[in-house]
């Protein structure tokens, strides 16, 4: 668990540092998080951010980005037959792409329980709070961190997180897929509408991988 508490605090000094540079105070930071907590939906967020904000854009956009956690959601509810309805729903409040990784691999092993679930989430969702907050001080100072290359490590952790799951050629074709239809929609969309494609091709491939794995069986 400490393994990836650490590793979000880069991107939440990253993210921080990012809102700073568009003009957010610190305090508006710090509420985003917490509020929010959706990490790659921030990053978009202040990737189309304007002043005045557009609020249907960001709207539409967290939608587009978040979409994906109501399959997320779907998959880890079921291996969670020991958790009380309260903490169920307070576990999906606090779901991100890692804690979800996490607990996908942990359910794998051994019975998935709240205290586990809390252990993870709860220092996960603090640390990417606070280090927002240390990251849009620094960043009123340092400035944008894409400069130096710091942006880098979002993509980073979730490239540690797919090799967690990595089952060989059928996990390959499935990312391959993935990123060729976010690329090509990245090119000829506008707007986010590439995270929705590499999801919706990611979905086929491992649907199509399923089938045939079926028919040979």
């Amino acid at each position: 668990m400490a393994p990836l508490t650490v590793a979000v605090m880069p991107i939440g000094l990253v993210f921080g540092a990012v809102a700073a540079t568009k003009g957010l105070s610190s305090l508006e930071v710090a509420l985003m998080s917490a509020l929010v907590f959706a990490g790659g939906s921030q990053f978009v967020a202040m990737d189309i951010w304007t002043h005045p904000a557009s609020w249907s854009a960001l709207a539409f956009s967290a939608l587009l980005v978040n979409i994906r956690h109501v399959l997320m959601s779907a998959s880890i509810g079921t291996k969670m037959p020991a958790f009380a309805g309260p903490a169920k729903y307070a576990a999906m409040l606090l779901l991100a792409d890692e804690i979800w990784a996490m607990a996908e691999l942990r359910a794998g092993q051994a019975r998935l329980t709240s205290a586990w679930y809390a252990g993870l989430a709860v220092p996960f969702y603090c640390v990417w709070v606070l280090t927002s907050l240390a990251g849009s001080i620094a960043g009123a100072f340092a400035g944008d961190p894409k400069i130096i290359g710091l942006d880098f490590a979002f993509p980073a952790v979730f490239i540690v997180l797919v090799m967690g799951f990595w089952k060989g050629r059928e996990t390959g074709a499935v990312l391959a897929a993935s990123a060729a239809a976010a690329v090509i929609a990245h090119q000829f969309l506008p707007g986010v509408w590439y995270i929705a494609a590499g999801a919706a091709a990611g979905v086929a491939a491992t649907l199509f991988a399923s089938q045939r794995r079926e028919a040979c069986a």
